[in-house]
């Protein structure tokens, strides 16, 4: 499916049906090896295979052979770890790995879109509906994202320790539902925050930069 619509993908497999022991040998005549500590070596690297299949695919795999434990205990029969992924990227081996360790990222992201913007049930029973409406919780997820990574650029912000984003919750509950009055005067109708807001000069900042 993701080859016939052109989209790149790491799919992790199964690798139940196969020997550990015959992925250390591929590992071995294939891989780059690094010793990351005294009795433990990586194999990283990629091979092809095409056996029942239109095109060749290329697997990417890591590879741990391990002679004595992170605690220092001598093993009798080494330990192998393997892991491996269906890949469309031509990346290095080791970049291809670290970007599918990174997918609880990309999760928590769809997580937040779900929660925080009510979207874990959609309104609708037709598919076009509810696209739209997902289209607008994403034009809106991004506004708040927007808001949030440029609250993070100054030191104006309340916060108790340097954060690197602040999650949707939490730009929704200081930035966007701030006290504030509708207020006639001088012929004309404003919009009056509370001077005593800790979150008002943030707020401020990100309105003229955002206006600008």
């Amino acid at each position: 499916m993701c080859i016939q619509e052109g989209v790149d993908y790491i799919i992790k497999r199964n690798l139940r049906h196969e020997s550990l022991e015959q992925w250390f040998s591929v590992a071995q005549e294939h891989g780059d090896c690094e010793e990351e500590r005294p009795g433990k070596w990586v194999y990283t690297g990629s091979v092809y295979r095409d056996r029942g299949l239109e095109h060749p695919l290329r697997i990417v795999f890591r590879v741990v052979h391990r002679h004595v434990s992170s605690t220092g205990q001598m093993l009798l029969v080494p330990e192998v770890e393997v892991e491996t992924y269906w890949t469309s990227l031509s990346d290095p081996a080791a970049t291809v790995i670290e970007l599918y360790h990174a997918h609880g990222t990309s999760e928590q992201f769809h997580s937040e879109l779900k929660t925080e913007l009510d979207l874990e049930r959609l309104p609708s029973g037709c598919f076009d509906t509810n696209s739209l409406v997902l289209q607008f919780g994403l034009l809106v997820y991004n506004l708040l994202r927007l808001i949030g990574q440029e609250s993070l650029r100054g030191a104006d912000a309340p916060v108790r320790r340097k954060r690197t984003r602040r999650r949707i919750r939490t730009v929704i509950q200081n930035l966007i539902t701030l006290a504030s009055r509708v207020v006639y005067h001088a012929r004309g109708w404003r919009l009056v925050f509370g001077l005593h807001s800790p979150w008002l000069p943030v707020f401020d900042r990100i309105y003229m930069v955002l206006l600008c």
